[in-house]
C-alpha cells in the first residue's frame, strides 16, 4: 500500500466535529489566556506609574479631631500602647512615623514684581514611601540648599484660586521647579537662610516635605530633639481590601485617607480579575486537550484492527502516527494563530483609546511570545500521546 492510499484510508478514521470542536475551545481559551497577559503587561506599568495604583498599599492615619481634643491637644498624638496595637494588627504590614518641625519657618519669594511671606511647617518621612523620584532630593549639612516636596493641591489651590484672585500668572509644574525662595529657619537663639527649590509635586502625601535627614538635624539645632511624638502616621496594609480594616479604624478613632485605600482595592480588583480570567481560560484549554486526546484515542480504539493490518504489512508505529501528528499539529498551529490574531486585534481596540490618554507602549510582544511558547509546549505534546497510542494498540 502506497503513501497516498494510506492518508486516504487514515482520513476516513477521523472525525471532523471533534476536530472542529478542539479548534473552537483551543481557541478560545487561548484568546482569552494571551489577552489577559498582555493586559496585564499594558496596565501594571501604566496605573503603576501615573496612578500610583499598584504601589504599596499605604495610607495616611491619624487621630479624628474631637471637641475634647481641641481643647487638649496631647489627644491628636499617638502613644506607645497605641502604636503596638497597630503593629500587632495582621493586616498591618509596617509602620512609619511623620516628623514633624519643632522650629519656626518663614519663606520669602519675589514673583511677578511682588514679595511674597509666609510661616509654614515642615515634616518628613522615610524616603521609601515618597512618591516623588528626584535626583535633587537630597540634603548636604555643608551646602546652603534644601529641597522641597508640596502636595499637588496646593499648586491646584495657588493656579485656580490664589492666582485669579490676586491677578498673578499661573504656574505650570516645571515652572515651578525652577523657582528659587529663601527658607529662614529659627529657634533656640539660633538662624539660618538655606536656598530652596521644589523638586516634586506628592499626590499621596498632603504636608511640605523636607528630607527627613535634615529635619532630623534641624531639630536637634533649632528645636526641641527630646519630643519624638507622631500625630500622623503611615500605614502598610499587606492586603488594603481586608474587611477588619474599617471596623478597626473606625473602633478606634483613627482617620485614614479613603481615596489611597480605594486605589489599593482597585488593584487588587484588577489582579484578582485578571487571575480569574486566566484561571477560567486555563481551565478551556486544559478540556481542550483533554478533549482532543480523548477523541484520538477513542479513533485508536476504533481502528485497532486496521492500525494492526497495517503493521503486519510493513507499516512502522511511526509511519502510521505521522498522518494524525501531521493533522493535530497543522490545527494546533492554526487554533494558536487565530488566537493570537484574536488576541492583538482585540488589544489594539484598547491600546489606540489609552495612547490618547497615556504614554503606553504599542507592541505586542507578550501575546506573541506566549503564542510561541505554547505551539512548542502542546505540538510536542500531541506528537508523543499519538505515537504513544499508536504503539499501545499493537499490544
Amino acid at each position: 500500500m502506497n503513501t497516498h492510499l494510506l492518508r486516504k484510508l487514515q482520513r476516513k478514521t477521523l472525525i471532523p466535529t471533534q476536530i472542529a470542536g478542539y479548534i473552537a475551545t483551543l481557541l478560545v481559551g487561548l484568546a482569552i489566556v494571551l489577552l489577559s497577559l498582555q493586559a496585564y503587561c499594558d496596565l501594571r506599568p501604566l496605573l503603576t506609574q501615573q496612578t500610583d495604583v499598584f504601589k504599596a498599599h499605604t495610607v495616611t492615619v491619624s487621630k479624628n479631631v474631637t471637641m475634647f481634643k481641641t481643647a487638649n491637644k496631647e489627644g491628636i498624638y499617638f502613644d506607645d500602647k497605641e502604636l503596638t496595637s497597630l503593629n500587632e494588627q495582621p493586616f498591618v504590614k509596617e509602620v512609619a512615623h511623620f516628623t514633624s518641625a519643632q522650629f519656626n519657618t518663614e519663606a520669602a519669594v519675589s514673583f511677578g514684581g511682588q514679595t511674597l511671606r509666609t510661616d509654614f511647617f515642615f515634616e518628613s518621612v522615610p524616603d521609601e514611601y515618597l512618591d516623588v523620584e528626584s535626583s535633587d532630593w537630597h540634603w548636604d549639612s555643608t551646602a546652603n540648599y534644601l529641597p522641597l516636596v508640596i502636595p499637588e493641591d496646593y499648586l491646584n489651590l495657588y493656579n485656580f484660586g490664589f492666582a485669579e484672585s490676586q491677578s498673578m500668572p499661573v504656574v505650570s509644574e516645571a515652572m515651578l521647579s525652577q523657582i528659587t525662595f529663601n527658607v529662614v529657619v529659627s529657634g533656640n537663639g539660633k538662624q539660618r537662610v538655606y536656598d530652596s527649590r521644589i523638586v516634586g509635586l506628592s499626590s499621596k502625601i498632603n504636608s511640605i516635605l523636607v528630607p527627613n535627614d535634615f529635619l532630623q538635624w534641624a531639630n536637634a539645632e533649632f528645636g526641641n530633639s527630646g519630643d519624638k511624638r507622631s500625630s500622623r502616621l503611615l500605614v502598610e496594609f499587606t492586603d488594603a481590601s481586608d474587611e477588619r480594616i474599617p471596623s478597626y479604624f473606625e473602633g478606634h478613632g483613627l482617620n485614614l485617607s479613603q481615596n489611597e485605600l480605594e486605589s489599593s482595592k482597585i488593584a487588587f480588583l484588577f489582579r484578582v480579575g485578571i487571575m480569574f480570567l486566566i484561571a477560567i481560560a486555563t481551565i478551556i484549554i486544559i478540556l481542550s486537550i483533554a478533549f482532543i486526546v480523548m477523541s484520538l484515542n477513542l479513533i485508536v480504539q476504533r481502528n485497532r484492527n486496521l492500525f494492526v493490518n497495517l503493521y503486519k504489512i510493513g507499516y512502522t508505529p511511526r509511519q502510521i502516527a505521522r498522518f494524525y501528528q501531521t493533522v493535530i499539529g497543522i490545527v494546533t498551529l492554526c487554533s494558536i494563530a487565530a488566537a493570537a490574531t484574536v488576541a492583538l486585534m482585540t488589544r489594539n481596540l484598547y491600546v489606540e483609546k489609552l495612547a490618547s490618554l497615556f504614554d503606553i507602549d504599542k507592541g505586542g510582544s507578550t501575546i506573541l511570545a506566549c503564542a510561541v511558547i505554547s505551539a512548542i509546549v502542546l505540538v510536542p505534546l500531541y506528537n508523543m500521546l499519538i505515537l504513544r497510542m499508536i504503539k499501545k494498540s499493537f499490544r
